[in-house]
Order: structure tokens, then sequence, then C-alpha cells
């Protein structure tokens, strides 16, 4: 079994920053990308961004500049540091993984999600 788990949310100030942090756990042989998106209310889910080994990095337009990802491979996670935060940033943000477990087949995994609002 693997799971992703994210923390890391809440509320803040229009400005302001926040860090997410997703970890996953399990029977874990490899991970490949991984990645962030976010879900507004009445909107589709969308690419925030993601990374490949621990430098290729590719972002939404709304969020370069703003938004750095990252990832510790040691500790099978990922991190989304968010600053200049908006309210227009205000989502759930979900993140995902392409793991390795089990076998060498690489499978995407999804985090249940955390809440980040931004207040005006």
């Amino acid at each position: 079994q693997v799971q992703l788990v994210e923390s890391g949310g809440g509320l803040v100030q229009a400005g302001g920053s926040l860090r997410l942090s997703c970890a996953a756990s399990g029977s874990i042989l490899g991970i490949n990308l991984m990645g962030w998106y976010r879900q507004a209310p009445g909107k589709q889910r969308e690419l925030v961004a993601d990374i490949i080994g621990s430098s290729a990095t590719r972002y939404a337009d709304s969020v370069k500049g703003r938004f750095t990802i990252s990832r510790d491979n040691d500790k099978n996670t990922v991190y989304l540091q968010m600053s200049s935060l908006g309210p227009e940033d205000t989502a759930v943000y979900y993140c995902s993984a392409e793991i390795a477990s089990g076998m060498w087949v690489y499978t995407p995994y999804w985090g249940p999600g955390t809440q980040v609002t931004v207040s005006s």
C-alpha cells in the first residue's frame, strides 16, 4: 500500500506565504514525477507545479515567480513554497506522484488534499 499525505495548508492573508509538504509512504521502489495540483470551487483541477528528479521543474504561468517546488528523495517528500499569495490561490491543493510499488511500473497516486484559503 502506498499513501500520500499533504500538510501545511491553512488560512493566510493576501501577500503571505505558506509551505505545503507531501510525504509518500508504504512499499515504494521508486518515485518518478511528483507534483501539486489545485482545484478551486466550481473549477477544474489544474497543475500548479511538478518536478522530476531534483531539478527539472514545470510551473503554471499563474504561479511562476511566486511558487517553488522542491523534493527530498531520501524522505520521499515534495514541497511547495508559496509566496505573494492572493485570493485567486484559494483552493484545495492535491499532491500527486508516480510511484513504483511491488514492481517497476509507475502508477499515479493522489493525496486527499489540503485546503489553502487566502483572505483579502
